[in-house]
């Protein structure tokens, strides 16, 4: 799957927080915050991700971004400042940085986060199966999962004709 087209359907699951809350504001608002510089191509995808779920920025719901250019110092304000907007959730797409500086700014607002690393040894959650705060979301690369795709691939290959060594 392509980076784009997983960002468009993450776009889409962060919006699930937002069903709660829409009948109490005129308009939710989304926080998306990134520790990158803006990159079209993503935030295209994640307002197609919005727009798959019936979300259209300007019409039903306002998204408010935040990037920090590579400076991950400025992450804490940014995350700040999106809690004082009262967003109604925050956003944070490839960035542990951004996912970590949202969870240091607020425990009410729900964070979804999608990262290359280790969410629990991170501190963002509990465990995988009950987060445990406010934060959620997916690991693109989880290392946990390593044994298993290896006894996965054993049971469908036990014996393989071809070898790595």
């Amino acid at each position: 799957m392509k980076r784009r087209t997983f960002i468009a359907l993450f776009g889409g699951a962060a919006t699930w927080p937002l069903a709660a809350r829409a009948q109490q504001a005129a308009m939710p608002v989304i926080g998306f915050l990134n520790s990158i510089t803006y990159n079209a191509e993503d935030v295209a995808a994640f307002r197609q991700g919005l727009a798959d779920v019936g979300f259209i920025e300007g019409q039903n719901v306002m998204v408010l971004y935040r990037h920090a250019d590579g400076h991950y110092e400025r992450l804490p304000a940014l995350a700040a400042e999106l809690v004082a907007q009262q967003v109604g959730v925050i956003v944070t797409v490839s960035s542990s940085p951004a996912a970590l500086a949202a969870k240091r700014a607020t425990s009410t607002i729900p964070i979804a986060f999608l990262i290359g690393a280790d969410p629990i040894r991170l501190g963002l959650v509990s465990s995988y199966n009950q987060p445990g705060s406010n934060a959620t979301g997916i690991d693109v690369a989880p290392e946990s999962l390593m044994a298993k795709r290896i006894e996965l691939l054993n049971d469908l290959a036990p014996n393989p004709r071809y070898s790595l060594h």
